[in-house]
């Protein structure tokens, strides 16, 4: 669905009882075993919609920035992660919903940075980020993933180490093979059977009781690049997104990608 011209129209995607999101953009409808919808949207439309979704409430202006970077970093450098679209909208990808409104804090984060990608050695790279870290990022070897364009630097993120996220919780033994401390992807086996609460990083340590077995661990998501959590800290102690991009993402810069 698209206007009589082409152009992008506004319209509600619903699932009856589970979603209703508005969108503006194309909508193109697939049947496979179910209907996939897919939607075409404007890059800045969609890093918006990142950036409204990826962030919390109260989040200084300038960590929004760079959230922004980052996002839109993703979306220029890792398309086709699905057979028939380029993104889904969860974290799988990157977590996105509807527009968020034209005064809105990320609208203006957005606009700022219009255009704006992380470059390592002048070349744009899909820039991870995570919820929180538990004190020090990691690389992704750390946790069992293959480094792409951008080895990633494991950095320390003093906010983190001085408020540490912690969390508990107890899971089926019979998963217990699978579990592996500072592993990712058994970490999103885990997450995908039985939920984000199982295990919500991979920096964790394992107790074993009989029938089940005891997580406790520290930070929120796979502790890859920019930590959520330590740029909100920066921002609020005056550092401007730039200055938070070369500390998550060390050896890069920040360039246009609409320069040729």
């Amino acid at each position: 669905m698209e206007g009589r011209q082409h152009q992008p129209v506004d319209f509600i995607l619903a699932v009856p009882q589970r979603i209703s999101r508005r969108y503006r953009g194309r909508i193109e409808i697939i049947p496979e075993s179910s209907l996939v919808p897919i939607v075409t949207m404007d890059r800045e439309a969609a890093v918006a919609s990142i950036v409204a979704a990826e962030s919390t409430p109260g989040t200084p202006l300038e960590a929004l920035k760079a959230q922004a970077v980052a996002a839109r970093s993703y979306l220029v450098s890792a398309a086709r992660r699905h057979r028939d679209f380029d993104f889904c909208d969860t974290t799988h990808c990157q977590f996105l919903r509807e527009l968020p409104s034209a005064d809105s804090n990320a609208m203006k984060a957005t606009e700022a940075t219009r255009g704006l990608v992380l470059a390592y050695r002048s070349r744009p790279f899909a820039a991870m980020y995570t919820r929180s870290c538990s004190g020090k990022t990691y690389t992704p070897s750390q946790v069992g993933l293959s480094s792409g364009p951008y080895p990633y630097y494991s950095v320390e993120c003093l906010y983190c180490r001085a408020h540490p996220q912690r969390w508990e919780s107890t899971v089926p033994a019979s998963y217990a093979a699978k579990l592996h401390s500072m592993n990712e992807l058994g970490r999103l086996y885990l997450v995908r059977q039985l939920g984000s609460h199982a295990a919500p990083s991979n920096d964790f340590v394992i107790t074993r009781d009989g029938d089940w077995v005891l997580l406790r661990g520290v930070g929120e998501g796979h502790g890859i690049g920019l930590c959520q959590a330590g740029s909100t800290a920066m921002a609020r102690s005056g550092a401007d997104f730039r200055q938070i991009l070369a500390h998550y993402y060390p050896n890069t810069s920040v360039q246009s990608v609409d320069e040729k």
